[in-house]
């Protein structure tokens, strides 16, 4: 989200950069003053918060579950950025330490907020259905997005082939967390205990990698990463909000994700049943696409400015997070609850991640893309969409029963 955002004012081969900021038309005192609540500051997204009291009152007045599904997902979107641009004025207020680590920390907050609430009302299978299509939908749909608007502008676009060839090395390793407690769970299908101690145990290698991947891209290789993921600086762009107001705005939109998540995971199953969707579609697809619709459209945008080490770092920046962050942090948290989730995901589920590393890896070992490398990845996208669209219900379902899954976690 915002931790690929921050420093688009400040890169080399911007037009906005480069012109100085002695001739940057900045915002006058009002705007610098005001225009921190102001939803026009937002883009596009600031007119989708109207959505927020239209889910809120589909909520209090029992509108139909599709009615609230739809205004809940529709205000998550705004409420996603303002985060991301809240978090972006704290890294520039803070420093690049501490900037670099609220990037690192608030990245997918939005979809690890949705996620939470699934995970509290039992829905695993959504769970894990939108960890996949954040993955994929990162490396397939965002980056595919991304290089066919750019590469529509400009023939060939160059990045730091060095740093996407990190990331989507590091998304290989996070593939092989994905496929071992699937394994284990195939081959000792009756040990449904043993699988959560497997899942468990990766997740915390997960999170350990996550922490290297930190130190790395912000401590000892920040000159190897710069401009792709987490390099803030405090010149670096324009820190139009005060630290108060960045905090309060963070906070707030903290506050309402939490809230439409909550009134979006209440309706997910009716809607899915009134549409005739399945879970699982309705996870990988139409969820993951609400907790990333604000990032998608910052990928293209900087795509399109030829500023392709921040699409490309968006892209493989968030798909990493999900997978080695936000994957593991579910996977503690659902031991709050009698019945913990493990990572065991379905066979399609794996084949799918698997698929989008494996791509997404050839087309950034390069450094250079085409237009027509976006729209191989926006294909492979969509066949994927079209197999979970028309998967049977019950099929997508990885593990036990979650009756089976408490009485082998409790004598396991």
């Amino acid at each position: 989200m915002a931790r690929n955002r921050v420093n688009q004012g400040g890169k080399r081969g911007n037009p906005e950069a480069a012109a100085g900021p002695g001739r940057r038309a900045g915002p006058g005192p009002a705007a610098r003053r005001y225009g921190w609540y102001d939803p026009r500051s937002l883009g596009w997204e600031g007119y989708l918060l109207a959505a927020v009291p239209v889910a809120i009152a589909a909520s209090l007045l029992g509108a139909s579950p599709v009615t609230r599904f739809v205004a809940a997902g529709v205000a998550i979107i705004p409420l996603a950025g303002l985060m991301g641009r809240a978090t972006e004025q704290l890294a520039h207020r803070l420093g690049s330490g501490i900037g670099g680590l609220l990037n690192a920390t608030f990245g997918n907050a939005a979809e690890l907020i949705l996620a939470l609430f699934a995970l509290r009302r039992g829905l695993d299978d959504v769970v894990k259905a939108s960890l996949t299509g954040s993955i994929i939908g990162n490396l397939l749909l965002v980056l595919g997005a991304s290089l066919l608007a750019g590469g529509l502008k400009f023939p060939i676009q160059q990045f730091n082939k060095t740093a996407a060839g990190i990331g989507s090395t590091l998304m290989v390793l996070a593939t092989v967390g994905m496929i071992v407690p699937a394994l284990f769970h195939h081959l000792a299908p009756g040990a449904v205990g043993l699988g959560h101690r497997v899942s468990v145990a990766v997740s915390v290698l997960l999170m350990i990698t996550y922490g290297l991947n930190l130190v790395f891209s912000l401590v000892t290789h920040r000159d190897v990463i710069s401009g792709v993921r987490d390099d803030v600086a405090p010149g670096d762009g324009e820190a139009t909000w005060g630290l108060r107001h960045a905090t309060g705005a963070l906070i707030g939109a903290t506050v309402f994700v939490a809230w439409m998540s909550e009134i979006l995971v209440g309706a997910v199953e009716a809607t899915s049943a009134s549409l005739g969707l399945n879970a699982v579609f309705m996870g990988v697809i139409v969820v993951a696409i609400v907790g990333n619709a604000a990032e998608h459209s910052t990928a293209i945008l900087m795509a399109m400015k030829n500023q392709m080490d921040l699409a490309v770092g968006i892209a493989l920046g968030s798909a990493l997070q999900v997978a080695l962050f936000v994957a593991p942090a579910l996977v503690f948290a659902s031991y709050l609850r009698d019945t913990p989730m493990d990572l065991v995901f379905s066979t399609l589920e794996v084949i799918a991640v698997i698929l989008a590393v494996l791509i997404a890896r050839m087309v950034a070992e390069d450094g250079e893309s085409t237009w027509l490398e976006g729209a191989m990845l926006l294909m492979v996208y969509a066949i994927l969409a079209v197999a979970f669209f028309f998967l049977p219900e019950g099929r997508g379902h990885a593990g036990p029963a979650p009756a089976s899954a408490t009485s082998g976690a409790n004598g396991g």
